[in-house]
């Protein structure tokens, strides 16, 4: 009788490679600790929570706190800003990583390549602290925005308190400080493509616009839909830090955001049960965007996270 192969033990494999499989205690401790362990947490948006009491709330309330968002014109209004906030950062910040790792993979000259890509980097690793000072002073009453408007116009704007700017100085802040950082993965994408089906296209009479379009493009599509289905899932969550600095009362119609609510609520009025119960209706709200749209993902373009 022939001998039956099977797998082999996973602790037989474990046993063999323990030293690769340590290498991810840590980042399993980090998930673990900071993740997940974090959701129990969750029950208090069923629980009226009183500081000093149990962690895990005092009394049961069910849906209490869900009806009150809910019936909270205050929180439309944060979670339209919200929305529109994490449209816009979509819009413009996903493509243009994309037009500009493109672009680079046109230079030929190394030098100039490596100079735009150390240029465009640079403001990734700029705190948001320092990013925000250096807008402030920028568009403020006196900045070089507001000296440059008074030279041509005679005029000047509180870009700061005028809640219809807030929009633009977030959006282009951001297109600034990711741009250059997104480019990477595209960047790495676009050296895994055959170079032997650029000169097939050449030799085929297709121009550079054309072999951009069939072959680079549909080359670096699973990359893109990947990021894009995880830009998706984080479309509610708009930076906390960025808009906490920069808005104040005068911008809160367009600037208040679901995070800077939940500060406020939470932390601010010592409400921990209604903001959670805010929270959770976040985190399910993306959960439900990402599957959804790796649903749509796998249907129209054949290619998914899972």
């Amino acid at each position: 009788m022939a001998r039956q192969s099977g797998r082999r033990p996973v602790w037989a494999d474990l046993r063999r490679d323990w030293r690769l499989y340590s290498l991810l205690l840590l980042p399993v401790a980090f998930f673990v600790i900071f993740r997940y362990l974090p959701m129990a947490g969750n029950i208090i948006a069923f629980r009226r929570f009183i500081p000093g009491g149990s962690i895990f709330g005092e009394q049961w309330v069910g849906l209490r706190y869900f009806e009150m968002f809910i019936n909270d014109p205050t929180f439309w209004q944060v979670f339209r800003n919200t929305v529109v906030l994490g449209a816009l950062t979509l819009l413009f910040t996903f493509p243009i990583p994309i037009v500009l790792a493109l672009l680079l993979n046109e230079v030929r000259s190394r030098r100039f390549k490596s100079f735009v890509q150390t240029v465009s980097y640079l403001p990734h690793f700029i705190s948001v602290v320092i990013v925000v000072g250096m807008i402030m002073q920028m568009v403020s009453l006196n900045g070089t925005v507001n000296q440059i408007l008074g030279a041509l116009t005679g005029s000047t704007v509180n870009f700061i308190q005028d809640a219809d700017w807030f929009r633009t100085i977030y959006v282009s802040s951001d297109v600034w400080q990711t741009a250059g950082w997104g480019t990477i993965l595209y960047l790495a994408a676009l050296t895994q493509i055959d170079n032997t089906l650029y000169e097939s296209a050449r030799i085929d009479g297709a121009n550079r616009w054309q072999q951009t379009w069939h072959i680079t493009l549909p080359g670096i599509a699973p990359t893109i839909i990947t990021l894009l289905i995880l830009n998706i899932g984080n479309f509610l969550a708009v930076g906390f830090e960025k808009v906490f600095l920069l808005y104040n009362p005068l911008t809160y119609e367009t600037g208040d955001v679901i995070s800077t609510y939940l500060y406020r609520v939470g932390l601010v009025s010592n409400n921990i049960s209604y903001a959670t119960a805010i929270g959770l209706f976040e985190s399910v709200v993306g959960l439900v965007m990402v599957f959804s749209a790796n649903a749509i993902s796998r249907r129209v373009a054949g290619s998914s996270l899972w």
